[in-house]
């Protein structure tokens, strides 16, 4: 069982953020892969992110929806399904469970009353907080200090105890909002981090396995959905934390406060895949940090290309013996392959492996050498790897019956040497959003 902080959607998601859901997707499709069971649960925050970790600032809800000049429930529908639309593009496998906010106030209410009858909350002007003071081991997921932390504050916390203290339930305070509700302490909204905890306890339990996000909520939002969640039932909130490092762009982290971010539209508008995307974020480690150019997003397309050109090939081959020069790399690619996902989910150095793989597969192919068995054998395990990269393109059922009467019309121009109108067709598949590839082994092609 494994939860991750959804987006919070109030504008579309950049490609940082993406970043984040490609690294979870990868650790799902390795545990299933190993035989695990997965049930994913993934949130949406339509609701209580201020602009500031401080618990201060708009809702970034309300700032959408006055920036749209929108409701801020029109606003969080139409970019859960921009949302949902980037996911599927770049083939991320959909959660067990899709959860909202907005549709589990009643839980949050209840998961507050329990801090409340515990001891642990207390009411300023503006909201019911939650006492740090009073949760042995706060911070110990980012390694705080917490007594330094408030001795060397130097910043106005208003009628917060303590600096790390944080709201559980804010106060609407008499401006009418879009979003508020009744609780026992007034009406008003949830605090973010309360949201995540009582989603995630009510459908992975009050212990998860694994619980996942970018290294930026390691110091204030998972620390807080610990500290709330243990306070709450007295047991571990989660087994395994793993988080993903940032994204960044001209050396500086990308992020839409920051104005230097780009989203997937913004790719695919330049002519690139979203699987090249996809590509390029598997190729860097999950803990490393990864620097955005456009030049690395082409050299990514460019490695999709060569998979899939080789794909292409391994529909060749002679009726001869086995070759066993292939026998073996396939074997060697099989057992490093295996060996590097499952060692912190290193996809450089298993990426690095299927291309080894390739470069000797081809060798025996363009020697005139290679069997159709064997060519057999390692078409299965790319079929098999792809459930971990995918970024294999089927061409048997992705192109309409007018795509490919189309191309079946530019292959007989092409035939005739009538260049000009096999040129007008690529240039039409175009705008279908479809490349075309002339390669020596036949014409390839591609969706964006």
């Amino acid at each position: 069982m494994f939860s991750n902080l959804g987006p919070t959607v109030y504008d579309y998601a950049h490609i940082g953020n993406l970043r984040s859901f490609l690294f979870e997707d990868l650790l799902r499709r390795v545990l299933e892969l190993d035989g695990f069971k997965v049930r994913h649960v993934m949130n949406f925050t339509d609701v209580g992110h201020l602009t500031s970790d401080a618990d201060s600032g708009e809702d970034k809800m309300q700032v959408g929806a006055e920036r749209e000049h929108k409701t801020a429930w029109d606003i969080a529908n139409f970019y859960i399904s921009a949302f949902k639309e980037d996911i599927k593009k770049l083939h991320l496998e959909e959660p067990e469970i899709w959860c909202r906010a907005t549709e589990h106030i009643k839980e949050m209410i209840e998961l507050v009353s329990t801090l409340e009858k515990r001891g642990y909350t207390y009411v300023t002007e503006d909201g019911v907080y939650f006492d740090t003071a009073k949760m042995k081991g706060y911070g110990r997921l980012a390694k705080l200090d917490a007594k330094g932390l408030k001795a060397g504050a130097r910043v106005d916390i208003g009628q917060k105890r303590h600096s790390t203290d944080f709201a559980l339930w804010k106060f609407s305070l008499g401006r009418k909002r879009d979003m508020e509700w009744d609780s026992p302490w007034g009406k008003g909204f949830p605090g973010w981090h309360i949201e995540c905890s009582a989603m995630a306890m009510k459908y992975l339990g009050e212990t998860i396995d694994i619980h996942c996000g970018g290294v930026d909520h390691i110091n204030v939002h998972h620390t807080n959905e610990i500290a709330q969640s243990e306070a709450a039932t007295g047991k571990k909130f989660s087994n395994f934390w793993l988080h993903n490092e940032f994204m960044l762009v001209d050396g500086k982290k990308m992020a839409k406060s920051l104005g230097n971010y780009y989203t997937l539209k913004n790719l695919m508008e330049k002519g690139f895949s979203p699987v090249a995307f996809r590509y390029l974020c598997l190729s860097v480690h999950y803990r490393s940090q990864m620097n955005f150019t456009f030049e690395a997003l082409e050299d990514a397309q460019n490695a999709v290309n060569s998979i899939n050109d080789f794909v292409f090939r391994l529909g060749y081959g002679k009726d001869t013996a086995k070759n066993k020069k292939i026998e073996t790399a396939l074997k060697k690619g099989k057992e490093d392959f295996i060996k590097y996902i499952n060692d912190d989910l290193d996809m450089p150095n298993a990426l690095s492996t299927i291309f080894k793989l390739m470069k000797a597969v081809n060798r025996e192919i363009d020697a005139g050498k290679a069997d159709k068995k064997m060519l057999h054998a390692v078409h299965g395990f790319f079929d098999e790897i792809n459930s971990i990269l995918d970024v294999i393109q089927d061409q048997t059922v992705s192109l309409t019956p007018e795509e490919k009467k189309l191309l079946e019309l530019r292959e007989m121009f092409r035939k005739q040497r009538d260049f000009k109108a096999a040129d007008e067709i690529r240039a039409q598949l175009k705008t279908k959003g479809i490349i075309l590839e002339d390669t020596p082994d036949g014409v390839r092609w591609r969706k964006l």
